[in-house]
């Protein structure tokens, strides 16, 4: 899948060292001059495309910074506070095992805009990449310590009551899932205060559950964070990251997970009551953001999926947080970029400034139900011919074709849309009940069929 999203696939299927090697030498020829950071998550795949990868940016003379097996957020950071040309992540994020993707970063250490995506993609098709001469090519150098600015920056953050949450001691569970987040997690926890213990630590790329960290997915950690070993001190909160670390879903003390959704509503609860400007996210996130914002006299503003639609409107608007409601927080203050860790350092704020547990935090939350669906590829649907029987259920309800087709109205809405990421289209529903957001996605399903 070739996309603004980045070039994605299932390795040795349409996913070769070939092709990394194609796209990344035509990004770095296509790029202006200066070195590239190169960081990957620890899937098995990694290595073999990391040598195809490597070879090809020197080979089109570029001077690399490699960080090694490191979030996705720090490469993005890596990328600006180096003042880089540009990056490359290699990583499918939340997708199985046997998928790996090349993410572009731009000099500004966002990923490239949907603009400047098809730009690239459009100069790729007809490129040769710019191949140098033996004494021409470009080295490669190891960053020492890569994960150092991007905690300094998040323990930097002056909204961020350090020794509040250090005198907390709060007891924290996470699930690391064997991806690339287990060293930032140890050291983000460890200057917080936190006791902890961290499940999956190390880097090996086999993940032991599904990548994607949804609520139904977190059982281990659920029975981990409900059952101390031995019977010892409670936990105060179970967090799970995604194997690139830019995705966190939250366990409150009971062993319950609560569903990825409610991340950015309480980051954003945390971040408006302290800094200046909207919230931004997109059109498939849970309503629960635009009750805290309401709560606070602030606005939400709302983008087609896609981190780097979200990004824009936040560099444009001023935005104080941002995300989206797969458990994706980006804060500008740190970077415009989805970040695990900043969530992390977010909640243990929130529950420092308020004294609550984090089940009581959820409870304050309004109550909805939102229910997900997916459906397999085989043609192209046309999604106008759903306007009419989503109108019709939810008279009065606003129409928005920005990304496929979304209707709400006060209470409920529903969206889909083909995934940028995916052969598949999306069904997001969200209502007062789980009954009445079922009838909502079923009624799309139906209609698919």
């Amino acid at each position: 899948m070739i996309s603004v999203s980045g070039i994605r696939g299932i390795v040795g299927e349409s996913l070769t060292p070939v092709v990394v090697a194609d796209y990344a030498a035509k990004f770095a020829t296509w790029l202006p001059p200066g070195p590239i950071v190169f960081g990957r998550d620890s899937r098995p795949s990694g290595p073999a495309l990391r040598h195809a990868i490597l070879g090809a940016l020197t080979g089109v003379g570029r001077e690399v910074i490699e960080l090694g097996i490191v979030p996705t957020p720090t490469v993005q950071v890596e990328v600006e506070s180096r003042h880089a040309a540009g990056g490359i992540a290699l990583t499918a994020s939340h997708n199985p095992i046997e998928w790996n993707a090349l993410k572009l970063i731009g000099g500004d250490g966002r990923f490239l805009s949907p603009a400047a995506g098809r730009r690239f993609l459009d100069a790729a098709a007809g490129m040769t990449p710019d191949w140098k001469r033996w004494d021409e090519l470009g080295q490669v150098t190891t960053a020492l310590d890569p994960l150092a600015r991007h905690l300094e920056l998040i323990l930097g953050l002056d909204f961020l009551d350090l020794a509040a949450i250090r005198a907390k001691r709060f007891h924290v569970v996470l699930e690391a899932v064997h991806g690339a987040g287990g060293a930032m997690g140890r050291r983000l926890l460890s200057a917080l205060g936190c006791r902890f213990d961290i499940l999956f630590e190390e880097p090996t790329g086999y993940f032991p559950r599904v990548a994607e960290p949804l609520a139904e997915n977190l059982g281990i950690l659920c029975a981990h964070v409900a059952g101390p070993a031995g019977g010892g001190e409670a936990y105060d909160v179970g967090f799970a990251f995604d194997p690139d670390v830019d995705r966190l879903s939250l366990v409150d003390e009971t062993g319950r997970a609560l569903g990825e959704e409610f991340t950015l509503a309480l980051a954003a609860r945390f971040v408006l009551e302290r800094q200046p400007g909207p919230a931004v996210t997109n059109l498939s996130t849970s309503a629960m953001i635009d009750a805290v914002a309401d709560r606070l006299g602030r606005k939400v503003l709302r983008t087609p999926v896609g981190e780097a639609n979200v990004v824009l409107e936040m560099a444009a608007s001023g935005a104080a947080i941002g995300g989206e409601g797969n458990g994706g927080v980006i804060l500008p203050a740190v970077h415009l970029g989805r970040d695990a860790p900043v969530g992390v350092a977010l909640i243990l704020g929130l529950l420092a400034a308020t004294g609550k547990k984090l089940s009581e935090l959820a409870a304050e939350m309004p109550i909805m139900a939102m229910v997900k669906a997916r459906r397999e590829l085989t043609t192209s649907p046309d999604l106008s011919l759903l306007v009419a029987p989503l109108t019709a259920a939810l008279p009065g309800g606003i129409l928005d074709e920005r990304d496929g087709l979304k209707v709400a109205r006060p209470g409920e809405w529903i969206h889909v849309r083909k995934s940028g990421t995916e052969p598949i289209v999306r069904v997001i529903a969200e209502a007062g009940t789980l009954a009445r957001a079922n009838e909502l996605k079923d009624l799309v399903l139906d209609a698919l069929d």
